[in-house]
């Protein structure tokens, strides 16, 4: 499976948004620092993730979640959560 997955910055709210075949050990890898680009976000909490099938169906759907629709559709998916 991979997975798309949503990651909100504890120390100021940031989120990032990210793809992986291995859920738990990339969310591992942004808390302990050895992601560059979250680094000095850290640490972070899990608040969404969605698995595919397929590598491309995932990559695609997280350029999507990265654009202005996709931000609108996270706003919309999370709602309760932001509230």
């Amino acid at each position: 499976m991979y997975y798309v997955y949503i990651l909100q910055g504890l120390k100021d709210n940031s989120l990032y948004v990210g793809h992986t075949s291995n859920l738990k050990k990339r969310f591992d890898e942004h808390n302990s620092g050895k992601s560059l680009a979250t680094k000095s976000f850290m640490p972070y909490k899990l608040i969404f993730y969605e698995a595919f099938i397929n590598r491309i169906d995932a990559k695609n759907r997280e350029e999507y979640l990265k654009n202005g629709w996709g931000w609108r559709s996270v706003k919309k998916i999370l709602n309760n959560y932001f509230n």
